[in-house]
């Protein structure tokens, strides 16, 4: 499989990656062979996070053996010096390992500070001196977060959601760490599942040769799709460039990417989910969204004091009170010329 060089990390990692945060939703057994078969499959890198529940045991479960022929990414969410340590020591008795390859500050709001000695950055620089990581990254959702991290100098490898349906300002990013020889990990290429052209997501990402997606991947169905997209090695032809123009126009404006930044709500409100409904509804089985539970969760929405909180933490500016009771009244409607049919 192809493999592109991350940066200057150096780190070789394959074209085609794996996204682990979904095989925290699969059983043990599954999750082994998925991420064993992923492997056998050619790839090579696998991203992670101590945050993914169980996806760092079941990468030690599956890959210990193999350690020295993967690339293991993982992150923290800590904000300190101890913290991060504590994480760390953490992920490497949990994946069966000595080191990792590259480790990632988790959605920082913030450039970390390096000037810190008991924040975050002195933590991953302590724990690159002991020898149990070899690189440090930083991931966010923040574009400003991401171009300052860049322009700092002062981290090898930057993850940021980019897809086809990216802003012009986004997908500036991958020039300016290919400028800067910073490595650039793509999650959410599927924008948070409202993408569902596995074809036309490969032939996009493929545009960019510094660019490392990470596949979320959670059944086997998928990785096997993945992997035959990877050793076809799809090229943007112009059906593809013309369905893409299409998709950009359809999901442009306030749409939700699905970060949570605006978790919790303030009175309960699944906002990540309840935000993009209309899209959940149109471009996935609808069937799975018109159930009891489901309604109980739209109507929620009713609950909304207005308090502007989700709105404040939004990194893509969204309107999101007004945009809720939107998906609302889509979602009221939706239900009503559907029910008949479930």
């Amino acid at each position: 499989m192809k493999k592109i060089r991350l940066g200057k990390s150096g780190l070789m990692v394959t074209k085609c990656a794996m996204g682990c945060l979904p095989v925290q939703r699969c059983d043990e057994d599954y999750a082994v062979k998925l991420l064993r078969a992923a492997y056998e499959g050619g790839i090579n890198f696998f991203d992670t996070a101590n945050a993914y529940t169980d996806s760092e045991r079941k990468i030690g479960l599956a890959l210990a053996d193999v350690r020295d022929k993967i690339v293991i990414s993982t992150k923290s969410a800590a904000r300190d010096k101890a913290g991060v340590l504590e994480h760390i020591e953490n992920s490497l008795r949990t994946m069966k390992t000595d080191y990792i390859d590259l480790f990632q500050f988790h959605q920082v709001p913030d450039m970390p500070d390096i000037n810190d000695p008991d924040g975050a950055f002195a933590g991953a620089l302590e724990a690159k001196r002991r020898g149990w990581i070899g690189h440090i990254g930083v991931t966010s959702h923040r574009v400003n977060v991401i171009e300052d991290c860049i322009a700092s100098g002062n981290f090898e490898t930057v993850q940021f959601p980019f897809s086809y349906i990216s802003s012009e300002r986004d997908l500036a990013l991958a020039e300016k760490a290919k400028n800067a020889d910073v490595g650039y990990i793509a999650m959410k290429g599927l924008a948070g599942g409202m993408l569902t052209n596995a074809r036309a997501c490969q032939a996009f990402m493929n545009c960019y040769d510094n660019v490392v997606p990470i596949w979320g991947i959670q059944k086997m169905e998928e990785l096997s799709q993945w992997l035959e997209l990877a050793e076809e090695d799809v090229i943007m032809d112009e059906a593809t460039a013309g369905f893409i123009k299409q998709e950009r126009q359809e999901l442009s404006g306030s749409f939700c990417r699905s970060c949570g930044y605006c978790m919790p709500c303030t009175v309960g409100i699944e906002i990540r989910n309840c935000a993009r409904m209309n899209m959940l509804l149109r471009r996935s089985p609808w069937q799975q969204y018109m159930t009891d539970e489901w309604k109980s969760k739209m109507e929620k929405i009713e609950d909304c004091i207005g308090c502007g909180l989700c709105s404040s933490k939004c990194p893509y500016e969204l309107d999101t009170p007004n945009l809720l009771k939107y998906m609302l009244k889509d979602y009221r409607e939706f239900y009503e010329s559907h029910k008949h049919l479930i």
